[in-house]
């Protein structure tokens, strides 16, 4: 297959993409579905980020981050709005689950809203107290805490 046939395609992110990846979470997050993140937090964790490639440019990322021995986040899942209904988001959180997998992790966690989409990938809601070190290092730090409307939700992969 000749790279000009290859459009689209999921890959992990470089320094070239900081910039893209944090103009579309925080044009997401004008809506309220997710939170901003500052640029230096996204070059601080880079190497966490997936990233929807679409002729060249960024149209969705995911964020993998590992927060214990057995346990990491899936965070800043995006899709642009000109791409979502297309099985993106499907993909990115397969991705993360994938690498979470080869890194010998088996439970993965996330804070959402939408309980039904992450439902349909087998995240079950679980009480937040079983999250002790996201809720004490990233939460407190929120401007949602404590009153946050987000709901916690694992899959053992």
């Amino acid at each position: 297959m000749s790279n000009k046939n290859i459009i689209h395609k999921i890959r992990k992110s470089v320094v070239s993409d900081a910039v893209y990846i944090q103009e579309l979470i925080n044009g997401i997050a004008k809506t309220g579905q997710v939170l901003p993140r500052s640029l230096n937090n996204i070059y601080e964790n880079l190497r966490d980020f997936f990233v929807y490639e679409k002729e060249g440019r960024i149209y969705g990322c995911s964020a993998l981050h590992i927060t214990w021995e057995n346990l990491a986040e899936i965070r800043s899942l995006v899709v642009h709005d000109s791409c979502r209904g297309r099985g993106i988001g499907r993909e990115l959180v397969d991705v993360c689950c994938k690498e979470a997998k080869e890194f010998g992790i088996n439970k993965v966690f996330l804070l959402t809203e939408k309980t039904v989409f992450f439902g349909k990938f087998g995240f079950e809601p679980v009480d937040k107290s079983l999250l002790p070190h996201k809720i004490w290092s990233d939460c407190v730090q929120c401007i949602h805490f404590p009153n946050c409307q987000e709901t916690a939700m694992m899959k053992n992969i």
